[in-house]
């Protein structure tokens, strides 16, 4: 090619050919699905530790048998592994919410949070939900406050309405020669409050009633003018100085202010804060929410963009105490969240403050679902009051119109918005199911197939082990159907290996060690073969400290783990089982502990035995896979070594991809696998290697139809499966060197 060059002069190129290189892939990934307490559904959470385990899908439960499940997963973990776990569904599994105008929405199912922002966020059933489904939400409570009212003030009458008090009118109290701190001056103020009435409480018997009323804005008469300001209740101590003033007034749409009122001038019998009065709601602790925040008021945001009145705190408790074990227990504080949809941290921009948007990203129990701006809600108790009037122009208005409640929606944008409110209310979360209408923990056959669904896609998600839990399920067939699906998955991904375990019936509580030996053979004969597959014999018996019980727990979670150690302290290539690496963890006495003849009856079948043993403990006691016929690959060491030089050598090729098929290249991928290869085979991983990636096989015809082949050869290490010890008694006097060839 001709230098790019239009005049005499150096060009400086460089050529790469350090591209790409073979990294070992295996991450100790393990993979289960099956029933859980708690937890999102369908969606697979990487898990490291027990304390994650039970943070995220909770405790093991006796119900069904379902500490299977998660004592296999612990067993897992506790060689070190990482390990996918998938909550799987169920016909019955529904969230514990509150509903719309009605105790809760029977049929809410809410799996996880993709669910919730594809399919829940416009949602009008229901008001609050648990964040996933299952009882383990019945009782919580969702605890509101907004910014509805600033003071309760007592008038003294049976029949406020005849006074002329009603919900959304306005109300004035005059002031005359007060001071009001904030305004920069030590000048009296003179003119009037203007507020609007949010709630009335009427005592027909005793003449106690009360009114709620919302501070909006005070006129200051000045010379014969008068200029109104917009104010908050907590920029002074303005409202207070209702306690003293003899001209409360009650002003509709159709009045004026205090100048020429439409109804008699009325003398508070009383006046305090309503905030200071406001209780969470709860039925097994009295908290008052001035313990856990200030009043809301308005975020900055919105008040930049002359709106009102959007913020209010959110409390989630543990009122029964089924959650945590303490009554009234706070398990969340969400403070100064926004009605606003468009709302942004003051402190943490850009973070969203939108209450609906906030709660999903940042509570770790509860989703929010339909407004309660948009409607009254009978069953709760709550009605959106407007907390604004309609004019607000720097000068002295005379309309009272309040803020239509419907102007005032939440969910909408900020912008010259005041938003209505519904004050303090509690919402007690029912309706929450499990497996079962009963609160069963058995999940279906399809469930769980539809869960081990999720790792079949290799390009989605990374695995090494598919363990296979519990074989539980009530008859044999459906446990065969379980091992199966994991088998065929493990097949067609090609880059992982399923732990398969017995079915349950077939060794626990059967006391007939050769039936149990017949058991194991008939079982595992119909599994499908397979090098990327491993059978065991076991299921241990362990402690379980939160029932306080011994339970039987099948033992393919302990083999993807002792795959695990292996990596951790040896290298894949080498066998997981025996005494350096093959003791299983936690493990008590096994439920079948087969001797040499039953083991010679399994290992042809396919069929690894986990054994007791004096002084060692229990362990592997074999190294096949799940593979029918004669094969270097019946071996796990040598399907493990496969997988971890495949897996890396793919990676070194995909750096290959639309590249020219030249020497160049060719030469650059020998460079890459060949170096890689000796570092296995140094460390026992092989006997020997060839690399054949020249013009021999990428021929012409090869390279004109875009194509790039490398042919790898290899002598896997083997693993010891017997070893045979002869003993010879010789004469005392005969040379050892003559008798040696004859043994």
């Amino acid at each position: 090619m001709a230098t790019p060059q239009l005049s005499p002069g150096v060009l400086t190129r460089e050529v790469d050919l350090t591209v790409g290189r073979a990294d070992n892939v295996l991450d100790n990934i393990g993979a289960v699905a099956g029933p859980f307490e708690i937890g999102p559904v369908e969606d697979p959470i990487d898990v490291t530790t027990e304390q994650e385990l039970i943070e995220y899908f909770g405790k093991p439960l006796s119900t069904d048998a379902q500490y299977e499940y998660w004592m296999t997963a612990s067993s897992y973990l506790s060689y070190g592994g990482i390990l996918k776990v998938v909550r799987v569904d169920g016909d019955s599994l529904v969230n514990a919410n509150a509903g719309v105008s009605a105790q809760n929405s029977s049929s809410l199912k809410i799996k996880n949070y993709d669910d919730y922002i594809n399919n829940y966020t416009e949602s009008t059933n229901f008001t609050y939900a648990a964040k996933n489904p299952g009882r383990w939400g019945n009782s919580m409570k969702v605890c509101w406050i907004d910014d509805m009212a600033d003071q309760i003030i007592g008038i003294g009458t049976t029949n406020p309405a005849a006074q002329g008090a009603v919900v959304g009118g306005g109300v004035t109290a005059a002031l005359s020669g007060v001071v009001i701190a904030g305004l920069g001056t030590t000048s009296a103020f003179n003119g009037y409050l203007k507020g609007i009435i949010t709630g009335i409480k009427t005592d027909a018997a005793a003449g106690n009633s009360t009114i709620e009323v919302k501070l909006v804005s005070r006129v200051e008469t000045v010379g014969g003018g008068a200029t109104e300001t917009r104010v908050n209740y907590t920029e002074g101590t303005t409202f207070g100085s209702i306690k003293t003033t003899s001209s409360l007034r009650y002003v509709n749409s159709a009045g004026v202010n205090t100048g020429g009122s439409a109804s008699a001038a009325v003398t508070p019998t009383s006046a305090i804060d309503w905030y200071d009065q406001q209780t969470l709601g709860l039925d097994n602790a009295t908290i008052f929410w001035k313990e856990l925040a200030p009043k809301p008021t308005a975020n900055v945001y919105v008040t930049d963009r002359q709106g009102y009145n959007d913020a209010a705190h959110l409390v989630v408790v543990d009122d029964t105490g089924t959650i945590t074990g303490i009554r009234g227990n706070i398990l969340e504080k969400h403070i100064s969240v926004s009605k606003a949809s468009d709302a942004v941290s003051n402190v943490n921009a850009p973070q969203k403050i939108f209450y609906e948007s906030y709660l999903a990203d940042f509570s770790e129990y509860i989703y929010a679902g339909g407004n309660p701006s948009n409607a009254i809600d009978t069953y709760h108790g709550t009605a959106p009051r407007a907390t604004g009037f309609t004019t607000y122009s720097g000068v002295k208005s005379t309309a009272f119109v309040p803020v239509s409640t419907g102007d005032g929606l939440w969910n909408q944008a900020a912008q010259g918005v005041t938003f209505a409110s519904i004050g303090n209310t509690s919402y007690t979360l029912t309706g929450g199911e499990n497996y079962s209408s009963n609160g069963g923990m058995r999940p279906s056959l399809g469930s769980v197939m539809t869960g081990y669904d999720l790792f079949s896609n290799r390009e989605e998600i990374a695995v090494d082990f598919l363990i296979m839990g519990p074989g539980g399920f009530d008859n044999e067939f459906e446990s065969q159907a379980k091992a199966n699906k994991l088998i065929s998955i493990a097949n067609s991904r090609k880059d992982c290996v399923a732990t398969v375990g017995a079915h349950r019936a077939n060794l626990v509580n059967v006391t007939n060690d050769d039936t149990q030996t017949n058991n194991l053979i008939n079982f595992f004969s119909s599994l499908q073969s397979s090098s990327y597959a491993v059978f065991d014999s076991g299921y241990k018996y362990m402690y379980d400290r939160f029932n306080n019980k011994f339970r039987y727990i099948p033992c393919n979670g302990d083999i993807a783990g002792l795959m695990v150690r292996t990596n951790l302290v040896a290298y894949p290539w080498f066998s997981p089982a025996g005494q350096q690496r093959g003791i299983i963890n936690n493990a008590v006495k096994l439920a079948y502990n087969p001797n040499k003849a039953q083991r010679d009856k399994l290992y042809p079948q396919r069929i690894n035995s986990v054994i007791t043993q004096p002084g060692l403990g229990t362990l592997l006691f074999g190294d096949k896979t799940a593979l029918g016929y004669a094969s270097a690959f019946d071996r796990i060491n040598v399907r493990r070594l496969f997988l971890t030089v495949e897996q890396a050598l793919q990676k070194a090729a995909e750096a290959q991809l639309f590249e020219l098929n030249d020497e160049l290249t060719r030469a650059n991928f020998r460079n890459i696998v060949e170096p890689y290869l000796r570092d296995v085979q140094a460390k026992r991983g092989l006997f020997g290697f060839l690399v054949v990636c020249d013009t021999t096989n990428n021929t012409p015809d090869v390279i004109d139809n875009n194509e790039f082949r490398a042919d790898i050869f290899l002598k896997p290490a083997k693993s010891i499966n017997y070893v045979t010890l002869t003993f010879v008694a010789t004469r005392t006097g005969v040379d050892f060197e003559e008798v040696v060839g004859r043994v």
